[in-house]
């Protein structure tokens, strides 16, 4: 989103809410950066889908017993304009973002959070400026999805409306609450630009909240209901989020999208083994 969409967000919140429900409403909003396709002149920072670059002793990511994860997309640190983000990524060296998509097995192995036996079916490898890298083939059975360069603009993102950071900030919240109200929730709708691929910011779920399902597998499955999960989410932010791709050939089930989130102390640290997975379709 542009600065001008920033102010869209303002002017909304301003025209539908009361005005300290709005201006904490926009208390809330985070700089994230848009992925678009890459045209012409356009900077590129990273791109989806063909070879990824390893290093030479690095294996291909695998799911054991269930077969090779593929290649979704790779950002280039230092070419991402990262400075504006409230997160803390490299600014150096490559994150590459890989998926087990159910190219070996027909879609039979799901790959969700609350399943601890699936997580190695998505994974985030870091490569620090420097490391000798070499172009891998895909392993057999994997067919490499086009590639497609991309280039980033800064945005403005909205929490989701029953996002544990909006609760946090007007709890309690009654039927009656000005947030709740169909203008508003309308209004947002019409703003919204849809998931889209994206890094840092507020994750755009397709249906709820990806940092409630992170938070429940986190900690290993409790009841919906219990309260350690709405404090767990808190503690996830959005690391990136790839929306299904025409371009691309990707299809995440029903139109459906990835997400990688991840800890910030855990990013500080380069802890990219420790970031977590989830998916949504429609």
């Amino acid at each position: 989103m542009t600065q001008s969409i920033t102010d869209a967000l303002h002017a909304l919140a301003h025209q539908h809410l009361p005005d300290d429900i709005a201006e904490r409403w926009i208390g809330l909003l985070r700089p994230g950066l848009a992925l678009d396709t890459a045209a012409g002149t356009d900077p590129v920072v990273g791109r989806l889908g063909g070879l990824p670059e390893l290093p030479e002793n690095e294996e291909w990511p695998i799911w054991e017993g269930h077969g090779p994860l593929s290649f979704v997309a790779s950002l280039d640190c230092a070419a991402l304009p990262s400075a504006g983000l409230d997160i803390t990524l490299p600014t150096d060296g490559t994150l590459a973002f890989f998926y087990f998509d159910g190219q070996v097995d027909d879609g039979v192995a799901v790959v969700a959070p609350d399943d601890p036996d699936s997580w190695a079916g998505a994974r985030v490898l870091y490569v620090p400026e420097g490391v000798r890298v070499v172009e891998r083939a895909a392993p057999e059975g994997i067919g490499a999805y086009p590639e497609i360069p991309l280039t980033a603009r800064a945005e403005t993102t909205a929490p989701y409306l029953w996002h544990p950071a909006v609760y946090r900030e007007f709890a309690p919240m009654p039927d009656d609450h000005p947030l709740w109200s169909e203008e508003f929730q309308d209004a947002l709708w019409d703003h919204s630009e849809g998931a889209g691929h994206r890094v840092g910011g507020h994750a755009d779920p397709v249906q709820d909240e990806v940092e409630t399902e992170v938070a429940h597998g986190a900690l290993h499955g409790p009841p919906w209901d219990d309260p350690r999960i709405q404090e767990e989410a808190l503690g996830w932010t959005l690391l990136a989020q790839f929306d299904s791709d025409d371009d691309a050939e990707m299809m995440w089930g029903d139109c459906g999208t990835l997400y990688w989130l991840i800890r910030p102390e855990d990013l500080a640290a380069r802890r990219f083994d420790r970031a977590m997975f989830t998916w949504q379709c429609g």
